[in-house]
């Protein structure tokens, strides 16, 4: 429930509050989409579309608590509402929580690597992994906000992110030899020299 601001009506209120907090989040909604569309037109309709439905509803949100992350659940769920309307795709039942706590540690992306270097490499990662990662990993959620976001269970998070990123670090492997690195982020030479030290 929002406060009226002296001298302005509940919609001027409402409009005001939403330029101070959703406003700002415009760029970061784009990135996610065209991670989801893959092409800037559709892109740029989704975060319309996000927009809209925001202002909407935004009588819901809650002032101080995590816009970002509101308006993210608001483009996915206009997103596969596109998907269902144009393929008329039935979601299946999501199994893989079942192996979430078997799901070992992937380490995160090498430091060295820049950020255009990952940001091709995430194109060629399938959709399901490419989601999470790019939620966790660029826009920096944690496990339980993509979850939300999303609508899917915390396990599955956590398994699609490992697969995500295991996939990511094999497409970045190739940039990571272009800067003299092996696969796990070590430079080559160091990592003989520490080898080479340990054997003494």
């Amino acid at each position: 429930m929002f406060e009226l601001a002296q001298g302005k009506s509940e919609e001027e209120t409402l409009w005001s509050n939403f330029e101070i907090e959703a406003m700002p989040h415009m760029p970061d909604l784009f990135r996610v989409a065209m991670f989801l569309k893959r092409n800037r037109d559709l892109a740029e309709e989704l975060v319309q579309e996000t927009m809209m439905q925001g202002l909407k509803s935004f009588h819901r949100y809650k002032l101080g608590t995590n816009c970002k992350a509101w308006l993210t659940t608001i483009m996915y769920n206009t997103h596969y509402k596109q998907i269902r309307k144009l393929t008329k795709l039935k979601l299946v039942e999501d199994t893989e929580e079942i192996i979430a706590q078997t799901v070992p540690f992937e380490p995160s992306i090498p430091q060295q690597v820049t950020d255009e270097d990952v940001l091709k490499a995430i194109d060629n990662v399938p959709d399901t992994f490419r989601e999470i990662v790019v939620l966790c990993d660029v826009e920096g959620f944690s496990y339980k906000e993509i979850a939300s976001i999303m609508d899917i269970p915390m396990g599955t998070v956590m398994s699609r992110l490992h697969r995500g990123r295991k996939i990511l670090r094999g497409e970045l492997a190739v940039f990571a030899r272009e800067y003299g690195l092996d696969v796990d982020g070590e430079k080559k030479e160091e990592k003989v020299k520490r080898k080479g030290g340990e054997s003494v």
